[in-house]
């Protein structure tokens, strides 16, 4: 997948019958690979250190979600509701997200490598020292009051996302692509130095800059 100057490797399968059916994840001892775990509905999901490769976890409904020093590598998340999703440590590669509803989702120290957030709901979603060691993409997504702090996402690119009131706190953001998007309901817009924008925006980053600052305008009515 490519966006601009941006792409990402996606999972690819060469046959999904040869993907084996599992009723959980991480049950087992040791690493899983070509599974396939679909159309179930739990209560809690929890999943710890393990690794995940070469699978598709799909139409998956989970009321709390709790993923622990997981490593997942060529695995698509699909049309999942998993709230609240927390994913503490562990590196995710070659990972896609698509139709997701992550509403307040939390990634805790992450490293993120090629990973796709496609059309998901990631509304008052913390990522939280989440580092972006190759390509991450958010496509279509619906950011509202998510919040980045601590993060690296020099390589993450953002497009046609919602992103009223999400919070961008200290972090790297060098070369992070925001084009595409309404910047003009962000918070935190002084640390994003070094941010790509089209000329465009620069009013939008105006706005959101003088909402931060509370500033009034001296033709305004007395409030």
């Amino acid at each position: 997948m490519r966006i601009r100057e941006t792409s990402a490797e996606l999972p690819v399968f060469d046959d999904d019958a040869q993907l084996k059916r599992v009723s959980a994840l991480g049950a087992g001892s040791g690493p899983m690979s070509g599974f396939e775990f679909s159309e179930a509905s739990v209560r809690m999901l929890t999943v710890k250190d393990v690794s995940l490769t070469s699978g598709k976890i799909r139409s998956v409904r989970a009321e709390r979600a709790s993923l622990s020093g997981v490593d997942a590598s060529s695995v698509e998340i699909s049309g999942c509701e998993l709230g609240p999703l927390r994913w503490a440590a562990g590196r995710l590669s070659r990972v896609r997200f698509s139709d997701c509803k992550l509403l307040g989702a939390r990634f805790d120290q992450v490293s993120l490598d090629h990973v796709v957030f496609t059309g998901c709901k990631l509304d008052y979603a913390v990522f939280d020292g989440v580092r972006a060691t190759g390509p991450v993409l958010f496509i279509g997504c619906s950011l509202r009051e998510a919040e980045f702090t601590g993060c690296d996402l020099s390589s993450a690119l953002l497009d046609g996302c919602e992103l009223d009131l999400a919070s961008f706190g200290p972090g790297t953001y060098q070369n992070c692509d925001l084009r595409g998007n309404d910047l003009s309901a962000v918070t935190g817009v002084h640390h994003l130095k070094r941010a790509i924008i089209d000329r465009a925006q620069v009013m939008q980053l105006a706005e959101a800059l003088a909402a931060e600052l509370q500033i009034s305008y001296g033709d305004d009515p007395p409030g």
